[in-house]
């Protein structure tokens, strides 16, 4: 039995939304690991589905672009805090509580964070604190900082940028493991996400055995593509084969 999580009294108990996350299954995950054009090949998936999911590296850049991300969201949200930052400096008071998120992930995990762009919405320490708990890496709405770290690391972060600013007198969190919008995209804690050097995909936690066995089937006429043309096929016969 796993024992259950004590908050760290970094955010008020109303503002996390579940101690847990929904699970899918160990082999589920394995299986989409395996998929060789990982984001590509979900994304066509999710079209055949009439799902949507997928936001281009164009939008959401990796630090680490040989990377591949294959876990479940643990969500953050954070807002612009109201009180300044001059004075919230002064007080000495920050608001910011993502390290709850690292507290409530199983190993693998993939924190995903609605915040701002322009100031960080993790730092270096912040991200040596994921890694240690075992996060697989950080999706983020907004900037982050001290990119040496999670670089030396090896920590994977998608986001909008680097960016010196603290966010620790400007941002405040408010929500963990509730609903977070990601490029415009509706994500839930528990959802499935992928990610490599193309993009994020976030997969609904419902449809994640149907989009599964849809990027199965693509991945698999990919394959057959890939090798008649390493095989020499020509290009009438390639245009009339149906490969998916």
């Amino acid at each position: 039995m796993t024992t259950p999580k004590k908050p760290t009294g970094r955010v008020p108990l109303e503002a996390i939304r579940s101690m847990t996350i929904p699970r899918l299954p160990a082999q589920t995950l394995a299986a989409f690991a395996q998929i060789e054009d990982l984001t590509c090949t979900v994304s066509d998936a999710m079209d055949n589905l009439g799902l949507r999911g997928a936001v281009a590296a164009s939008t959401l850049a990796p630090n680490l672009p040989q990377a591949r991300v294959v876990g479940q969201a643990v969500t953050v949200r954070n807002i612009e805090q109201q009180e300044g930052d001059h004075l919230s400096a002064l007080s000495g008071r920050g608001r910011m509580g993502e390290h709850e998120g690292y507290n409530l992930s199983e190993p693998g995990d993939v924190v995903v964070i609605e915040g701002l762009t322009g100031v960080s919405n993790m730092g270096g320490q912040s991200a040596t604190l994921a890694h240690r708990s075992g996060c697989a890496g950080a999706i983020i709405e907004g900037s982050y900082r001290d990119p040496s770290a999670s670089r030396n690391l090896g920590f994977p972060i998608w986001s909008r940028g680097i960016t010196p600013i603290t966010g620790k007198w400007r941002l405040q969190t408010i929500e963990i493991n509730g609903e977070v919008r990601i490029a415009g995209q509706r994500v839930q804690a528990g959802d499935l996400v992928l990610a490599d050097e193309a993009g994020v995909v976030f997969v609904p936690f419902s449809r994640a055995a149907d989009v599964l066995a849809q990027a199965q089937k693509i991945d698999m006429g990919d394959n057959r593509q890939k090798k008649d043309i390493d095989a020499g096929v020509d290009m009438a016969t390639l245009a009339a084969t149906k490969y998916k």
